[in-house]
């Protein structure tokens, strides 16, 4: 496996950095040409969601001119073609612009940017970052995941006498919650790559678990919960 140019902080940054200039100037400041509604009645997506993506997509193939597979959300709702190829793909990643994009037009701080790096289908590193919480989640398979620099231990219960918090806000808030020990379990109908690689992989290093159960994608905090 040849490593990528990037190293874990770097493309934190770069996440950052884009979410600086292309979606926090329009959180609470979106106007009416600047929010439309995809294939599906309340599937909404906006100016921030293409312009970033478009960016974290540029930069990435910038980073890696051997040549890497670039999975947007947006672009695959244009051409879905595009998944065909993530699950053989030599190098790939999925790009989640904004994800919560109904609350992010809602104005609610539940939304995030995800990232997962992919190597022959097997996602290797993965990046959520929470611009209205200030939080940043990173995890590398087999060498733990992260919020913070503070790692989050595999197993991890919750605080004596604190109740679990509600999931189904969006994936780049529940599943952070899940591997922080501050919910217990998670059920999704809609499974899309880039809502799940990345939060699969920070919940795995964690000590959880996202299984099927049928037509659901059930997400676990580790076990002792």
């Amino acid at each position: 496996m040849n490593p990528s140019p990037l190293g874990t902080e770097e493309v934190l940054a770069m996440v950052q950095d884009v979410v600086a200039r292309l979606v926090t100037p329009r959180f609470g400041r979106l106007g009416d040409g600047d929010v439309a509604s995809k294939r599906r009645p309340g599937d909404l997506v906006t100016v921030a969601d293409r312009e970033a993506e478009v960016e974290l997509t540029r930069l990435l193939r910038a980073a890696h001119p051997g040549g890497v597979l670039v999975v947007g959300e947006e672009a695959v709702s244009a051409d879905p073609r595009l998944l065909g190829g993530l699950d053989t793909a030599e190098h790939a990643f999925t790009v989640d612009p904004v994800d919560g994009t109904r609350h992010f037009v809602a104005g609610s701080p539940d939304h995030a940017t995800m990232l997962a790096e992919l190597r022959r289908g097997e996602v290797v590193r993965s990046w959520i970052w929470q611009p209205q919480h200030g939080r940043a989640y990173v995890a590398e398979r087999g060498a733990g995941a992260w919020c913070d620099g503070t790692r989050l231990s595999p197993g991890r219960r919750r605080p004596a006498g604190r109740a679990p918090r509600p999931t189904g806000t969006c994936c780049g808030v529940d599943y952070p919650r899940l591997a922080s020990g501050e919910a217990d379990v998670a059920a999704y109908l809609k499974q899309k790559p880039w809502d799940h690689l990345p939060g699969g992989l920070l919940l795995a290093e964690a000590g959880g678990s996202v299984r099927r159960w049928g037509p659901l994608l059930v997400a676990r905090r580790g076990r002792g919960g």
